[in-house]
């Protein structure tokens, strides 16, 4: 039977107990379904030389070779993966288009006794949600930007406040990157399609009478570009702007990156990065800094000398949005906990 995707939102609410993707796992890791596992029918290598026989001799050819690869390849996760699925079990299945891999797949689970759906269109129409709900149609809801100068710890922030069941989305967290020139993180990024997906995803899962809350960002943030209907909500958002001293926001970065600082070699490389902007001077000045252990005065000197005013000039053009500003003396846990306390209660 197949199931027609007619938003992310009420794929959600249709409760399968399992998304299947059978793609392969090259497929899988560029994107996939929020939440769906990878059970593939053919691998890397077996796709490509399935295709490469269908293309060049024969066509029938490729579809025997291929039947006999997607059988032996379904009897290997039915007798691991799916060995202790119950009778009741209510898998989703989909490919590439929900053609021959998630059809031949779902046949077998059929057969078995399970109730087993696929996906209309396979992949391609999930994707196509996704690109209709980040692309194309407004951002539903009401959006909120948490804005300040770099330091002012606002991804921790929205950490704490998602515990206090604040609905937020953090980008950074999403994008694998936080943002800056020393913002790589080392699991890399994901690709645009995977972020996006985990954008719909979060959006999907939200009360859209209630506020969400986004970190204040750029258009891009590492190689990753925010969706236009979230990059356009967010320039139109009211903004609400956390202020603190240059201490406060070195001593919170110098704990923010203290892995980084472990690692001084990694991070003059990093640093390297910012010559065409200040200079070989300037910078060799950071990195004795940074083999020094001296991370707090690296910190405040970056800030001073080069985060804050490129961020004032990005920032000048969503002035007109502020609503409140928050100055906070310190950054340590304490504070923080109390801020998000006080956030808490506007965003509410």
């Amino acid at each position: 039977m197949g199931y027609d995707l007619t938003s992310l939102r009420a794929l959600r609410a249709q409760g399968f107990d399992t998304i299947i993707d059978v793609r392969s796992p090259a497929e899988f890791a560029e994107d996939h379904l929020p939440g769906a596992i990878n059970l593939p029918v053919l691998s890397n290598e077996e796709r490509a030389k399935v295709g490469t026989i269908y293309t060049q001799e024969s066509a029938f050819r490729a579809r025997k070779i291929g039947a006999a690869l997607v059988a032996r390849n379904a009897a290997h996760h039915i007798e691991t993966v799916l060995a202790e699925k119950d009778g009741g079990w209510r898998p989703l299945v989909y490919c590439w288009r929900g053609g021959q891999r998630s059809g031949s797949f779902a046949a077998i689970l059929g057969q078995i006794g399970w109730r087993t759906e696929t996906l209309t269109g396979g992949y391609r129409s999930y994707r196509r949600a996704v690109v209709r709900a980040l692309y194309e149609d407004p951002w539903p809801g009401r959006l909120a930007v948490l804005d300040g100068y770099t330091g002012t710890a606002k991804t921790e922030l929205l950490e704490r406040l998602a515990f206090r069941g604040i609905q937020v989305i953090d980008l950074e967290a999403l994008a694998g990157h936080r943002g800056s020139v020393l913002g790589g993180r080392s699991a890399g990024q994901p690709s645009q399609k995977g972020f996006e997906s985990g954008i719909a995803a979060a959006l999907a899962g939200f009360d859209p009478e209630r506020p969400v809350v986004v970190e204040a960002e750029s258009s891009k943030i590492g190689d990753l570009i925010v969706p236009p209907s979230l990059w356009a909500a967010m320039g139109q958002a009211p903004r609400l702007v956390i202020e603190a001293p240059v201490a406060a926001r070195a001593a919170y970065l110098a704990r923010a990156y203290r892995e980084l600082g472990a690692d001084p070699d990694t991070l003059c490389d990093l640093l390297d990065r910012l010559v065409p902007y200040h200079g070989h001077a300037q910078v060799e000045a950071w990195q004795s800094l940074a083999r020094d252990g001296a991370g707090e005065a690296l910190a405040a000197s970056l800030i001073e000398r080069h985060y804050d005013g490129r961020y004032a000039r990005s920032r000048a053009r969503a002035e007109q949005n502020r609503v409140e500003v928050v100055p906070v003396s310190a950054l340590d846990d304490p504070a923080l906990d109390a801020l998000a306390e006080d956030l808490a209660k506007r965003f509410t």
